[in-house]
């Protein structure tokens, strides 16, 4: 009996990994068609989505989430691990504990794992999407890379309520194309990272119109890293 349950589970696990793997792949050169995230959203907010590719991404966008999100994107492997030591050991302020410039424990790679293949969500379901993200963070980072995988990463994360992808809020805020978009308005988008719903672009929220600006300061400091220059060419 035990054998026999073993076997069965064997296979649907080696289903689940080359059906994974396939998907993974197919990405590689073709956007997710739909997410579970846009999927929940649409019931609720509706769905704007406008994917548009790496060269139709303003630079100005691309260095602001990696100033705002990872700023060691260009150099881990998925996971950073300083990143997660420190979130272990958070520094208190107050009564308030704001989010760090640059990214908490959660990379570029991570939050592109669990917003392409995976759900959103805290308490119980968060700790169950772990293994899984794990999974597909080191996957994407295989098979995807960093160009891709920060395509991917702008082109699905959700950057308002109902708003999925920079194209589809730059559109919204600011009545342009996201190749048009200024510094200042790149930054005050991606500052509603990583709860669009809370921290609205427009009308400006408290949180947004204190981060933007530190998003630009950052911005100025990385410009002359060579790893980020090298990727974002």
């Amino acid at each position: 009996m035990i054998k026999k349950i073993w076997k069965k589970t064997k296979r649907v696990l080696l289903i689940l990994f080359l059906s994974s793997l396939l998907y993974t792949i197919v990405c590689r050169w073709v956007m997710p068609p739909i997410t579970i995230t846009q999927i929940a959203n649409t019931f609720g907010y509706g769905l704007k989505r406008d994917y548009v590719s790496w060269n139709q991404m303003n630079y100005s966008v691309k260095l602001a989430a990696i100033a705002s999100e990872d700023q060691a994107f260009p150099d881990h492997s998925g996971f950073d691990w300083d990143a997660i030591e420190k979130s272990l050991n958070p520094k208190k302020k107050g009564k308030k504990t704001k989010i760090p410039l640059g990214g908490g424990a959660s990379t570029i790679t991570q939050q592109t794992a669990k917003n392409v293949f995976l759900w959103q969500g805290g308490y119980i379901t968060k700790f169950i999407r772990k293994v899984p993200e794990l999974y597909f963070t080191k996957l994407i980072e295989w098979v995807w890379g960093k160009e891709r995988i920060l395509e991917v990463y702008l082109s699905v994360i959700e950057m308002g309520p109902g708003i999925f992808g920079i194209q589809a809020a730059a559109k919204h805020y600011f009545k342009k194309d996201a190749a048009k978009l200024t510094r200042s308005e790149a930054a005050m988008i991606i500052s509603c990272l990583p709860n669009p719903k809370k921290f609205t672009v427009k009308p400006m929220s408290k949180r947004v119109a204190w981060r933007y600006p530190q998003i630009l300061k950052q911005m100025n400091n990385l410009e002359g890293d060579d790893d980020i220059k090298n990727l974002l060419r």
